[in-house]
């Protein structure tokens, strides 16, 4: 069997025509086909024997028919005659033919136009695929083995000079081609089904021994005979390599974008560059960055030669076979979190791709040992296995980050420019990831620092409340929000629990929180009611808003719950400014909501609030909240009281602070919170009545001496007799200045609690005020000195009349 190629100067047979007719020399019809009866009406008797020139439309084409078979031009068009009188157009064919008596004889093949029209483009589809299209088409038997090929196929590097035909394709592929098993099992299932497989990809090495690969698209379609039985398989197989390479970084190129960056963090952003690039497109991947991200890490590697001009480089994450092995120079590999000193060596590729922001790609050569190591430097990191080597670096709005290196070494395919170019899509999207990270982080730990100045990291620890809170911010991005609380020791051993929300939250309403929080604390320290400390509070809100002016802001108002408790008196006076009313749970396990006039929200001036006293045993639990706990767009007010209620009823008594806080938490807080939220816990204890003492003291002068007397008496049996001489000196000048300055009535109290507290109180509400005596003076150095040997003192204001009190420290 010879090996059959179409190369278009060979002649392709002329199809079997629709009419044949035999001519004898003399050119009578000798013999008339069933086709030829079917085209032109004849029957056979009507016109064997008669001259062919009776089947031509117009007889006086014969002359020409003739000169032109004598020329040799024996195809061409022809109008013949039907039986019916019609003409009718066909294409003929003559062919010379001789009889076994010598006679010539000819044969007429003669077909319609519509059959010659699908004669010629079969012809011409056929010369096509066999001489000018790209792709490559075989033939096979139902042995599997060779019968024809079209030129592309016969001019391939594989088969070029090779007799194939009567060949299987195990026997004529080089090794490494192509996975023969596999062909053949998909050879064999298509004669089996006789149905066409289309577009199989198929992954070979055309080139023995090259580490390139190339993939073809291959379709096997049965070829069968006129009853449908198949007699061949046809091949035809394209080169789709760089479609298929095209896809794959397609497919990479937007998985990158959906992995790459899911979070704003630093490490986890670093390894999705490395999970999304190996393996798929490296073995290994290493990626570094600036050591200026992690400036805030407290556990980070210092760097000994940090300076502005010379870039440090901490390793951020490593993934792949090679990423953790030693390098070609027996170096210990860099882990994640240290500094890869390598990297920045004189001479190292990386600062060249950082200055210039330009991806450096090494291969074979360029990685092997050279004298003095140099190879070495120039790849830090790459191992002996390591065959080509891509560092890429990581660049965001023109600024250097890090950098980003891959390598490969058990995939035996090459970085190519084309995945110089993918790889610099991805790690410019991770290089965005990691700018937006940065920012957030940076932004977050300001955000952080302002709240940690704003709210109280700490809270004061009186002995009058145990006290525990919880802030949960509406937004974990910044952590900035409008609500507080505050913890703040009076005088007297009494103190002040406080709750705000200011309207919205972000950076402009963590503001205003943090300049009313401030104004409570001052106003706090002048010992003003609940009641007159928000009066103005509100006329502070009002100055806020009207700093503004025409500024757009989202910060409209404020409400605020401001509560004095006295453990002496276990009395709590409290107001409220547009906010819930604290809940009290008693010792017994009783829960109620203080009955307190709401008032206004602050901001709106020209307002009185209103403020009630209660009782409060030891051991009972003030709450305090903001409305972000009860309210949301899911219930009302109303509805959050009553499940907050229902919740402390169900905390045990003897809670912890602490717990009754999580507890509230846990319980209240609306899923996917959109609203700050604050909660404040107190728990109630007041002071044994052996800890206080009050006398009465008449207007009298010699009555200083009498105080002197039971202040003395009184430290004695407290065990502080030591403390007396510095006690009595202001209780003396106390005193004094009430008799002297002030009125009826007059009383003086002793505190024993963390602190020992002196209070003289009269009718007078007449500021004192504290001067510098001149040398010639007789008196008025009684304040003076008691602002030198008391820890702390102040004036407060009650109803009728003013308390002047001071206090010192107690020994231990």
């Amino acid at each position: 069997m010879r090996d059959i190629t179409f190369d278009g100067r060979d002649e392709l047979p002329e199809p079997g025509g629709e009419a044949e007719v035999l001519l004898d020399a003399r050119g009578r019809v000798a013999a008339w086909g069933p086709g030829a009866e079917e085209l032109l009406g004849h029957p056979a008797r009507e016109v064997l024997g008669r001259p062919a020139d009776d089947l031509l439309h117009d007889p006086a084409d014969a002359a020409g028919v003739v000169r032109r078979w004598a020329a040799g031009v024996r195809q061409g068009p022809l109008t013949l005659r039907r039986r019916d009188g019609e003409p009718v157009d066909v294409q003929v064919w003559v062919r010379p033919l001789t009889a076994a008596d010598g006679e010539r004889r000819w044969l007429v093949q003669g077909a319609g136009e519509e059959s010659y029209r699908t004669y010629a483009f079969g012809r011409a589809l056929l010369r096509g695929l066999f001489t000018d299209v790209p792709f490559h088409i075989d033939l096979f038997d139902t042995q599997l083995r060779f019968i024809a090929q079209n030129l592309t196929q016969r001019r391939a590097g594989v088969f070029k000079g090779a007799a194939y035909s009567g060949h299987t394709m195990r026997e004529m592929a080089p090794p490494g081609l192509l996975d023969l098993d596999a062909l053949e099992e998909r050879q064999r299932r298509v004669l089996e089904t006789g149905e066409a497989l289309l577009d199989t990809e198929v992954v070979g090495h055309p080139v023995p021994g090259s580490p390139r690969d190339y993939v073809w698209s291959e379709s096997i379609v049965p070829l069968r005979d006129p009853s449908g039985r198949v007699i061949a398989l046809a091949h035809v197989v394209s080169d789709v390599t760089q479609r298929v390479r095209a896809r794959e970084r397609l497919v990479l190129a937007n998985e990158a974008g959906a992995w790459i960056g899911t979070t704003l963090d630093l490490w986890q952003t670093a390894r999705e560059l490395t999970e999304v690039t190996v393996p798929r497109f490296a073995d290994a991947c290493q990626v570094d960055l600036l050591d200026s991200f992690f400036a805030d890490r407290d556990d980070r590697e210092p760097a000994d030669d940090a300076r502005p001009d010379h870039p440090v480089l901490r390793r951020a994450a490593c993934g792949g076979a090679t990423a953790g092995d030693p390098g070609a120079d027996g170096s210990r590999p860099v882990r994640v979190g240290e500094l890869d000193t390598a990297a920045t060596a004189p001479g190292s590729p990386f600062l060249r791709a950082l200055a210039t922001g330009e991806s450096v790609l090494l291969a074979d050569e360029q990685l092997r040992p050279r004298t003095g190591g140099a190879a070495f430097q120039r790849a830090p990191g790459a191992g002996p296995d390591v065959h080509s080597w891509l560092l890429v670096p990581l660049l965001a709005q023109g600024v250097a980050l890090g950098t980003a290196v891959f390598m490969r070494s058990h995939t035996s395919r090459r970085f190519e420019p084309e995945d110089v170019l993918l790889a610099e899509q991805i790690v410019t999207r991770a290089a965005v990831c990691v700018d937006n990270a940065s920012r957030y982080h940076r932004e977050r730990t300001t955000a952080r620092t302002l709240r940690r100045s704003l709210l109280p990291q700490w809270l004061p620890s009186p002995s009058a409340v145990r006290t525990a809170s919880r802030y949960l911010p509406a937004s974990e991005h910044t952590g900035l929000g409008g609500d507080w609380f505050d913890v703040i020791p009076l005088s007297g051993a009494r103190v002040a629990l406080v709750v705000g929300d200011v309207v919205g939250h972000g950076l402009q309403s963590a503001v205003t929180m943090g300049r009313l929080r401030g104004a409570v604390r001052t106003l706090a320290d002048l010992d003003l009611s609940p009641a007159e400390l928000l009066a103005h509070l509100d006329d502070q809100m009002n100055r806020f808003l009207d700093e503004r002016g025409d500024e757009v802001s989202l910060v409209t108002g404020a409400t605020c719950l401001y509560a004095v408790y006295d453990p002496v008196t276990r009395l709590c006076q409290l107001a409220r400014a547009g906010h819930p009313p604290p809940a009290v749970v008693s010792a017994d396990g009783a829960v109620d909501f203080v009955d307190l006039p709401g008032g206004p929200p602050l901001g709106l001036g020209g307002v009185v609030f209103e403020e009630c006293e209660i009782a409060l045993d030891d051991g009972d639990l003030l709450v305090l909240c903001t409305d972000g706990l009860l309210e949301s767009r899911a219930q009302d007010l109303a509805t959050g009281m009553r499940r907050m209620r229902a919740t402390l009823s169900r905390t045990p008594a003897s809670a912890a602070p602490q717990e009754v806080c999580d507890t509230l938490v846990r319980e209240l807080l609306p899923p996917g919170h959109q609203d700050d939220v604050a909660v404040l816990v107190a728990r109630m204890s007041g002071l044994p009545p052996d800890a206080h003492v009050t006398w009465e003291i008449e207007p009298r002068e010699r009555m200083v001496g009498r105080a002197r007397e039971l202040t003395a008496r009184q430290l004695a049996r407290w065990g502080l007799a030591e403390e007396s001489f510095t006690t009595e000196l202001i209780v003396s000048e106390l005193v004094t200045n009430a008799l002297r300055y002030g009125g009826a009535p007059i009383t003086l109290r002793l505190i024993r609690d963390r602190k020992l507290i002196c209070e003289v109180s009269d009718g007078s509400s007449t500021s004192p005020h504290v001067r510098r005596a001149q040398d010639t003076d007789e008196g008025g150095r009684g304040l003076y000195l008691i602002t030198r040997i008391a820890q702390n003192w102040g004036t407060r204001y009650g109803a009728r009349g003013k308390t002047i009190w001071a206090e010192q420290s107690l020994p231990g």
